[in-house]
């Protein structure tokens, strides 16, 4: 049996006590009993638990988490470990960035306006705001014209030769991308916009269609002008065009609509009417070569190869459906003084989530950024249930970065987490700066305007890995499930 011994040192808390009740029950002379308020215990403070030195936004394949901010204390030390370092050196900067974000494509638009008013509200916020809910998307790609992602195809002069130009008019535009445009400039006024078309018009093609064919060289000065007129009257809607490529995919017919191009074709149409045109109209809206696939750069090469063209050439601009990302180094190390940008690459109706996260973290937003691009730019902002509209013969698999479906519902695809992982860290005039890949983890690093430090990562394995990131000789820990992305800033 366990036996009970008191000691003094027991007793002292019980007389305590018993002192204490006695004197909660004192008698007034009046006989009566008046209670005496026990002292106040003040609450217990308890130390915090820490303060991180970084924030941490991540979404992971399986989508346990999507753009989530993290609850995890990452503070810098210099405690060693074995874990690989992902050091971020900010001494070492490279190209200035122009934005990220989507084409949005005249059934985007559509789409986007057949939401109500206020949903449609709401969502240009999250979009183009910069609030704590926003992505802040600060460039996009706009279509002269339509693309193949419009219900049907047209240019802003189909009635017929024009050789003055007087039919021209931006009205096919005006029910839908226009007013949609002028909403968004108003949320955000600096968002940059560059516009290329997918056909001239049909009457100054060398085949009656607006599938294929070429532009017949006696029309390149009134082409010329076509642009210059498209640039003018968008400026008088109060949209301005910060660039425009002379031809989407220049190399494939197929589209509809599409015009072929061939990189001689667009040398001469840039140095002998589309660049003297735009210098006599004193427009300052770059001209960009090429936007096509990574695997002619022989194309940007050539353009810029040119005497005379190149005066008039801002750089080139990538999509990355065939080839590798790595040929934006190659023409950007051939002509340095001139900028590199990527524009398009689309997801799939028929794509995995998490693997399409992995390669477009990997190649359209990490690869292109270390391989000198300004922008990065993933294919259509939104589309229907039923991945419309489209033309007869466009694409019917793009997957937009939205889907907007009945009673102005959005579902959110992987394009959106794709760019908003960069979109909403990474302000306009940010500087690219060094990071190092390790193993599975891709990396790429930015100093913004303000001075904050932002690291994306992309884990490209299978496996959860831990790793340090490394910043003036100190580190925190941080870890990634494969196949997940986490955007960490300071």
């Amino acid at each position: 049996m366990k036996k009970t011994y008191l000691s003094m040192k027991n007793l002292i808390p019980f007389f305590a006590t018993v002192i204490l009740l006695f004197n909660c029950s004192k008698s007034d002379s009046g006989g009566t009993v008046t209670p005496i308020t026990p002292p106040v215990t003040p609450p217990v403070v308890l130390p915090p638990v820490g303060t991180s030195d970084m924030d941490f936004w991540l979404t992971r394949s399986d989508q346990t988490a999507l753009l989530q901010k993290q609850a995890t204390i990452l503070t810098f030390g210099t405690t060693t470990n074995t874990y690989p370092d992902i050091e971020v050196d900010s001494t070492k900067q490279y190209q200035t960035i122009d934005g990220f974000g989507y084409t949005l494509t005249g059934g985007s638009a559509y789409v986007i306006n057949q939401m109500s008013a206020s949903a449609k509200a709401d969502l240009l916020q999250e979009l183009f705001g910069n609030g704590e809910k926003s992505i802040s998307i600060n460039y996009l790609r706009i279509s002269i014209g339509a693309s193949d992602l419009n219900d049907s195809p047209f240019t802003y002069d189909d009635g017929g030769t024009d050789l003055g130009l007087t039919n021209f008019s931006l009205n096919p535009d005006k029910k839908d991308l226009i007013p949609l445009l002028k909403e968004i400039v108003t949320i955000n006024p600096k968002i940059k916009i560059i516009a290329t078309p997918w056909s001239a018009p049909v009457w100054m093609k060398d085949k009656d269609s607006f599938v294929g064919g070429s532009l017949r060289p006696i029309y390149y000065d009134v082409y010329a002008k076509y642009f210059v007129k498209y640039i003018q009257q968008m400026k008088a809607e109060g949209i301005t065009i910060e660039a425009i490529t002379p031809q989407n995919e220049p190399l494939n017919p197929n589209n509809n609509p599409s015009l072929v191009m061939t990189a001689l074709q667009q040398t001469e149409f840039i140095k002998t009417n589309l660049g003297p045109a735009f210098k006599a109209a004193n427009l300052t809206t770059k001209i960009i070569a090429y936007d096509h696939n990574c695997d002619v750069p022989d194309y940007p090469l050539t353009v810029l190869n040119d005497a005379q063209a190149r005066p008039f050439v801002d750089g080139s601009a990538f999509h990355l459906y065939a080839g590798g990302i790595g040929a934006l180094s190659s023409v950007h190390n051939a002509f340095p003084d001139k900028n590199v940008y990527f524009t398009e690459q689309y997801t799939d109706s028929k794509g995995d989530f998490g693997g399409d996260l992995k390669w477009h973290l990997k190649n359209v937003i990490i690869g292109s950024m270390r391989n000198w691009s300004k922008n990065a730019l993933e294919w259509n902002l939104a589309n229907d249930l039923n991945f419309g509209p489209h033309t007869q013969g466009g694409c019917s698999t793009c997957k937009g970065a939205l889907t907007i479906g009945s009673g102005s519902n959005v579902t959110k695809n992987v394009a959106y987490y794709i760019v908003a992982h960069a979109s909403k860290f990474v302000p306009v005039g940010s500087v690219c700066i060094a990071s190092n890949n390790s193993g599975n983890l891709q990396t790429v690093a930015f100093k913004t305007p303000a001075g904050k430090k932002v690291l994306i990562v992309e884990n490209d394995g299978n496996d959860v890995a831990s790793f340090n990131i490394k910043y003036r000789n100190k580190w925190v820990t941080a870890q990634l499930s494969g196949g997940s992305v986490g955007t960490f800033v300071w």
